[in-house]
């Protein structure tokens, strides 16, 4: 079972705008708190052993932020690896095979988001699953504006789709990722192997969630905390 955790902490946020000018996205404020402190709430409300943080704009800010909490850093500061990329190089300090991921621009409400995947993870996937991510449907995927990612088959399958929104939190198997040459790669492509192979696999989230990628879905995420209480 996983028990390390990469949460993505390094991306400029340019869509955030001013807000990210003198300050990394994980840090913008919700309900009064960070963002990265919303995300971190979760990984240790599910128990988590492991957290490494990758970071790379203004990243000492986040280690000043964190500083004395119980975390390990990925350092990018040479270049941005995206999603995939940052993944493969936190391997050493992960050191775990499956791993959580969570991105650290959304706010969740209802059930813990990497317990709940934990929970789906030792269900109906089997040992054949290279990777387990939890999805909302498209119309209650508060502050996205974009089209769907996935469908779901009845088996929990995934195949891309519009039918679901991925969320940033999933388990990945780190093999494929630890294959690749270092540098810079979407997981996109990993996930489109596993969908070949038949091995990715998708849970529905039991709860709201709210990505806070612009400015405006800042009050957004602050309503939907409130209605559920947890604010």
């Amino acid at each position: 079972m996983p028990d390390a955790v990469m949460l993505f902490a390094a991306g400029l946020g340019t869509r955030m705008r001013e807000l990210t000018r003198d300050r990394p996205k994980p840090l913008i404020e919700v309900a009064g708190r960070a963002l990265l402190n919303h995300a971190l709430d979760r990984v240790w409300e599910a128990g988590v052993g492991r957290i490494v943080i990758n970071l790379h704009y203004r990243a000492a800010q986040i280690r000043a932020h964190l500083e004395g909490q119980r975390v390990l850093f990925s350092d990018e500061s040479d270049a941005l690896l995206e999603t995939g990329g940052g993944l493969a190089r936190a391997l050493p300090l992960l050191a775990a095979d499956p791993v959580f991921t969570l991105n650290t621009d959304a706010v969740w409400t209802g059930a813990n988001p990497l317990a709940q995947l934990r929970e789906a993870w030792q269900g109906a996937q089997g040992p054949g699953a290279e990777g387990l991510l939890l999805l909302v449907p498209r119309a209650a995927a508060i502050g996205h504006s974009g089209p769907g990612d996935f469908d779901l088959d009845a088996q929990g399958r995934l195949t891309r789709g519009t039918a679901y929104v991925y969320t940033g939190a999933q388990i990945l198997r780190t093999p494929r990722f630890a294959a690749r040459a270092p540098g810079a790669f979407s997981i996109n492509p990993i996930w489109d192997e596993m969908i070949g192979a038949g091995t990715l696999f998708g849970a529905v989230h039991d709860g709201g969630w709210c990505d806070v990628g612009r400015p405006e879905s800042i009050a957004l995420a602050e309503s939907m905390l409130q209605s559920a209480g947890d604010a």
